[in-house]
């Protein structure tokens, strides 16, 4: 038998301030950075739109008024629920516990949750690939990784006889290639994640939030449920987290200077572009 496609919500994390963009960046959330004439933020929503998501959540802080008034001359200001973070200086896990009413909703609806960082510009196949996957918990992973601490790692193993697993997901995961997994690839911070995967997600913010672990990162609470789902596939399981290889495809998150440069040079190769 078959079901009717049920479009995920979509949460946008974009509370921060954008610090490391130096000195001389203008007082604004990185998500209204223009890019082509046109903002991070009219890109993700046209995007979304094109990809047949459900309704946009947003998580403001620095300058949350900003961001209003953009949706307000895209005319979408009604299209958008805006959730507001006063605590946007602490850790994004903050941000996360914030965007509960999304992620509560959609468990108790039965559907799925896409978890977007607000600060990337990307091509709208990373989009399609997300929402087109199988695994209840889909991450993307791009193999072409810069070294440093900066990117997010998911760390992979290989089975003979079954899919890879994601075994670790961190800036710093334990150990190196060939110490506990196989191969890692950076995380371009796009999640969908099953209604099961968002409650569990939601109790484990919630928790942090509202205990010692308010300095913590999102991926924190995400990364403990990957590390449990890992363990149980190893125990003879299944694994509900997977990934979706977009190598190849263009995006950038937009965190220093240079990414600035980067996205910049990037457009022309963006399939899904509309004029400005």
């Amino acid at each position: 038998m078959l079901h009717a496609f049920r479009p995920p919500a979509v949460l946008i994390l974009a509370a921060g301030r954008g610090r490391r963009l130096g000195p001389d960046a203008p007082e604004r959330p990185k998500v209204l950075l223009p890019f082509g004439g046109r903002t991070l933020l009219d890109r993700h929503l046209h995007l979304l739109e094109e990809a047949g998501a459900g309704p946009v959540t947003i998580v403001t802080g620095f300058e949350a008024g900003q961001i209003e008034h953009e949706l307000v001359r895209l005319g979408r200001r009604d299209e958008v629920t805006l959730l507001h973070n006063p605590h946007w200086r602490e850790g994004s896990v903050v941000s996360l516990d914030a965007g509960r009413p999304v992620l509560d909703a959609a468990a108790e609806a039965g559907t799925s949750v896409v978890l977007m960082d607000g600060d990337v510009l990307y091509d709208r196949r990373l989009l399609d690939r997300l929402l087109s996957s199988a695994h209840p918990g889909a991450l993307l992973l791009d193999r072409e990784i810069e070294p440093g601490d900066e990117p997010v790692k998911i760390c992979v193993r290989d089975r003979r006889d079954a899919d890879p697993v994601i075994v670790d997901f961190d800036k710093r995961p334990d150990g190196a290639p060939g110490e506990g997994y196989d191969w890692h690839g950076e995380s371009v911070g796009f999640f969908r994640l099953s209604a099961a995967i968002a409650s569990a997600l939601a109790l484990r913010a919630h928790a942090l939030a509202q205990g010692d672990g308010r300095a913590l990162e999102y991926e924190t609470p995400l990364r403990a449920l990957i590390r449990e789902d890992a363990a149980r596939a190893a125990a003879g399981g299944a694994a509900s987290f997977g990934f979706e290889d977009i190598s190849g495809l263009p995006w950038t998150e937009i965190d220093f200077v240079e990414d600035l440069r980067k996205a910049e040079a990037l457009l022309p190769l963006l399939q899904g572009e509309r004029a400005a």
